[in-house]
């Protein structure tokens, strides 16, 4: 990553502005790809780098896993569950159709073996033993996972069931399927490699993972595959070269060698045309300001996330980047509040913007503070 852009700094009022507003970079042709909708995205700045219908409700068929795994993933890190927990298997668990981790009825399985057979293996019947185990029921683990994709942001997604099975109210969108696919990645690294075993065993049962990009890409490491009759063959996945991890999702493809074809095509593009660059780290100052009626007379800001720009490769010396300041800033000022925001342009276009926050605490001074900065103020 090279160093960060020029900063300047720019005096105007934020009325109403979301907490992080992204850009996309400048137009690359992308390459012409046999399937419903796809997306491509920059995982560390959040930039779409191609996309075909992003927004359109598809079926996700399996892709439903990803969330179901984001789930129990959450359960796990809140403390509700546990890897070791043993799981009794239901029938209707056993007895669930499509592809099987082939779990027996009243047998118990551990939570980390029921999580590798629906990432690795694919288990419809895994997904159901595993949302039971969480909801006590489908129904009611449907429901969690509807909460927790508008938590995400996944505005036309509906889930119905955890494996992807047929049903006419289960939709996403390739767009919703790479917020939930990201928001796995970084929340869960550890749980996330996973999806790069080439196998999984239970039961004596060898079973290969269903993602092409592992054997195809040596980047590749996820994430899952998806299909129905109804859905077309499906993929989600995720390859990571240097420091530049990319997510793309192909939803809707005619064939299992045309949904692998469009997704490598997809990383290959992205990789070849774009690069990312690293100009500020979340937490650490990039400006010092001014602050009127407070103990001390300067503050240290910086973005509260790290400010990544995607762009077309060859263009960094176009990128500049400048502070909006929300107003004067008047003590008392607690430390990570909003006083701006670090907006990143190339050309005239805006690529990101940030949320700039205090990186200190400025407790209101006292009488002859106030009254000194009262004088300098009026000049």
């Amino acid at each position: 990553m090279k160093s960060a852009v020029r900063l300047s700094l720019s005096w105007f009022l934020l009325c109403v502005l979301p907490a992080i507003a992204l850009g996309a970079p400048p137009t690359v042709s992308a390459p012409e790809l046999q399937a419903k909708g796809y997306l491509l995205v920059d995982f560390n700045s959040n930039q779409t780098l191609a996309e075909l219908n992003a927004d359109e409700r598809l079926e996700p068929a399996s892709l439903t896993k990803i969330m179901t795994a984001y789930v129990v993933f959450r359960e796990i890190g809140s403390g509700r569950i546990k890897l070791s927990d043993q799981v009794l298997v239901s029938e209707k668990a056993w007895r669930t159709g499509g592809s099987k981790m082939f779990i027996e009825v009243g047998k118990q399985v551990s939570v980390e073996d029921l999580l590798k057979g629906m990432m690795i293996q694919s288990g419809n019947d895994a997904s159901v033993a595993l949302a039971e185990h969480v909801s006590g029921n489908q129904e009611s683990f449907a429901a969690l996972m509807n909460s927790h994709a508008q938590r995400l942001g996944m505005s036309n997604s509906h889930f119905t069931n955890p494996n992807g099975l047929p049903d006419p109210e289960l939709y996403t969108t390739a767009r919703d399927m790479a917020r939930v696919a990201t928001a796995l990645i970084r929340e869960f690294p550890d749980y996330y490699a996973w999806y790069s075993n080439l196998e999984f065993t239970y039961n004596g049962i060898t079973q290969p993972n269903r993602n092409p990009l592992l054997k195809r890409d040596a980047s590749a490491d996820g994430i899952k595959t998806g299909y129905t009759k109804a859905a077309g063959y499906c993929l989600v996945g995720s390859a990571k070269r240097g420091d530049m991890r990319l997510v793309s999702v192909v939803m809707g493809s005619a064939s299992p060698n045309a949904r692998a074809e469009a997704s490598l095509a997809l990383l290959n593009h992205g990789f070849r045309a774009y690069e990312s660059h690293r100009l500020y780290p979340a937490g650490q100052p990039i400006e010092t300001l001014r602050v009127w009626y407070g103990e001390q007379e300067t503050l240290p800001v910086g973005p509260s996330l790290d400010v990544v720009a995607t762009i077309p490769r060859g263009n960094y010396d176009k990128l500049s980047a400048r502070l909006e300041k929300t107003s004067e800033l008047d003590a008392p000022i607690a430390k990570d509040a909003r006083i701006g925001d670090v907006v990143v342009t190339m050309g005239e276009e805006e690529i990101i913007r940030v949320p700039l926050v205090a990186l200190e605490e400025v407790p209101e001074g006292g009488l002859w503070r106030k009254a000194k900065d009262s004088v300098l103020r009026m000049f």
